[in-house]
């Protein structure tokens, strides 16, 4: 059995949402914001954890019987099924899937758990390279850059993978982001990164969260995608609310054709 390293696709979505806010003025993480944010973590890895096994019947069914991306929104409630409140931040909680047609899933994965090619693939990828790998976890470094609506935004950022065979037909991996820095003056000698935390607060965390399933039609990924940013100021939110929800589906739908295109591509569907 193959050692699984599933690359962070989520992070051609990460930080579009955020970067439609447009406004450029600095902002702080707070220690509140975080508290929301690990207990919204929390509550959502223990349900995914239940529910691992567990397929979307009518968002899968659709992928496969039409092979596109098929995305939508999701939120997690507390214990009581109420919101659970982000002060002085935004929590953007994305689900998708698609079928990678007519493939067996350890060729497919082999493909995947490289990062050095990934730039070839993904536009917002400038430059990727594997730090560190053991049996049961990988270190990537990715530096991403973003532009949407007149603002642009670029990255160092670190990744922790790890992942799991469950059995012969179907893995899983959690990839969360252990260091997102800001670059200043990208692309110039002058370049240098923002503290982390006191940056535009367009992209302050990420988890990403996929399934890998073999099925009779070929491989189906199953992507769900935890972000924190800053908050939309209220009078922008009846503005820019339709504006970021089409964005971030966008960027969902893009990063899943993507990561079916690579597969396609390096291995080609079998005879």
């Amino acid at each position: 059995m193959i050692s699984m390293s599933i690359p962070a696709r989520c992070l051609l979505l990460t930080g579009a949402t955020c970067l439609l806010v447009g406004h450029l003025m600095a902002a702080e993480l707070h220690s509140e914001t975080v508290r929301a944010w690990e207990r919204y973590v929390r509550i959502t890895e223990a349900r995914i954890e239940r529910d691992l096994q567990v397929v979307e019947k009518r968002q899968v069914s659709e992928a496969i019987s039409s092979n596109h991306v098929v995305v939508w929104s999701q939120k997690t409630v507390d214990e009581a099924g109420k919101k659970i409140p982000v002060p002085k931040g935004m929590i953007h909680h994305w689900r998708g899937a698609v079928l990678i047609p007519n493939v067996m899933i350890e060729p497919a994965l082999q493909v995947i758990r490289s990062p050095l090619n990934w730039a070839d693939y993904y536009h917002d990828v400038l430059e990727s390279g594997l730090i560190e790998r053991s049996e049961d976890f990988e270190l990537i470094y990715l530096k991403l850059r973003r532009s949407q609506a007149m603002v642009e935004a670029a990255y160092n950022t670190e990744h922790r993978v790890q992942h799991q065979w469950h059995d012969e037909t179907f893995a899983s991996s959690t990839s969360i982001a252990t260091r997102i820095a800001e670059i200043v003056d990208f692309g110039k000698d002058t370049e240098h990164e923002k503290p982390e935390g006191n940056d535009r607060g367009f992209l302050w965390r990420l988890n990403a969260y996929w399934k890998y399933r073999q099925v009779a039609e070929g491989v189906l990924v199953e992507c769900e995608t935890l972000t924190l940013s800053r908050n939309v100021p209220f009078l922008l939110r009846f503005v820019l609310g339709p504006f970021i929800t089409r964005t971030a589906r966008n960027s969902m739908e893009k990063t899943l054709e993507s990561l079916r295109n690579q597969v396609l591509s390096e291995l080609g569907p079998k005879n």
